[in-house]
């Protein structure tokens, strides 16, 4: 029998991102212009420092946790397409590694940044919602299929016959209900082998300072892999936020007329270096880990 596992993740965070600019080299401050290497070096230091003050972690302690020899974690970002004032499908995936011969630790907390300019509250996704305690009951088929609003797939590492051995499942995105004013999304991977449990958890989209706009703020719910035993670790979660391979449906006169979302808007003007993304991640032991990407202005911007 499959077990279905609900958290809410309605996180209003007290302390706003503290992110500092990093000083353009003499070349670049006379140009006016900075590198992408500069952007992707803030969006790092943003995730390892400014996030760490976010969530109440000093930056000495997340510089011995990876002396350590802790978790640390790779982000990867894209937009499809890449057009300044159209439509787009933001991309972002994380790997959680850890050295040799150490157990994963499941993640806790989890905080996804994002560029400033792109609004996902703003956008046409998410026109209907669907609820949590349908999702839980009925799965996917339970939602409208205009609540719809990503795709992606995750994988858990948990200990298996002696050794660990990874699971995979594909993800689903959907509108929730508003939480304390704050749009909602909904996470559901459905599980298989070896561990059958459908898994739902929800992410709050809040603000976020300068150089970032928003925030997706969610604590995973922990799940034992036998009982009395160690809690699965997430370690790769891969998803998709806009219109790329979506399909709304409207009623009109009888009909039902099938579109295509326009998704998440691209500023017209693109960032200095870049859209910068940056992650950071909560860990059961008590460790800590961050990271940033840069998504490259379009060729001719």
């Amino acid at each position: 029998m499959s077990r279905t596992i609900l958290i809410s993740a309605a996180l209003l965070l007290c302390a706003c991102m503290l992110a500092s600019v990093p000083t353009a080299s003499a070349a670049g401050t006379r140009a006016g212009v900075s590198t992408q290497a500069d952007a992707s070096a803030q969006a790092d230091a943003s995730a390892q420092a400014g996030t760490g003050k976010q969530a109440g972690v000093s930056t000495r302690a997340d510089a011995s946790a990876q002396a350590d020899g802790a978790h640390t974690v790779k982000l990867t970002a894209s937009f499809s397409p890449e057009r300044l004032g159209a439509g787009t499908t933001i991309g972002f995936g994380l790997r959680v590694l850890t050295p040799a011969g150490r157990a994963p630790s499941p993640v806790t907390a989890l905080e996804v940044l994002l560029p400033a300019g792109l609004s996902i509250a703003a956008s046409d996704l998410g026109l209907e919602t669907c609820e949590p305690s349908v999702l839980e009951a009925d799965g996917i088929a339970g939602c409208p299929p205009d609540s719809l609003m990503g795709r992606g797939a995750a994988a858990a590492e948990l200990p298996f016959g002696g050794a660990f051995v990874t699971e995979q499942a594909p993800v689903a995105v959907f509108s929730g209900p508003l939480q304390h004013g704050h749009l909602q999304l909904l996470f559901f991977a459905e599980g298989e082998y070896p561990v059958l449990a459908n898994i739902m958890f929800a992410a709050l989209v809040l603000s976020a300072k300068a150089p970032f706009g928003g925030l997706l703020s969610t604590m995973p719910p922990l799940i034992p892999s036998v009982p009395d035993g160690p809690d699965v670790a997430l370690v790769r979660l891969q998803t998709t936020i806009g219109a790329k391979g979506i399909t709304y449906y409207e009623h009109a006169h009888a009909r039902t007329i099938a579109f295509h979302p326009r998704g998440i808007v691209l500023p017209r003007d693109c960032p200095r270096g870049g859209f910068a993304f940056a992650v950071h991640l909560s860990f059961q032991d008590g460790t800590h880990a961050g990271a940033g990407a840069v998504v490259p202005c379009p060729r001719g911007a």
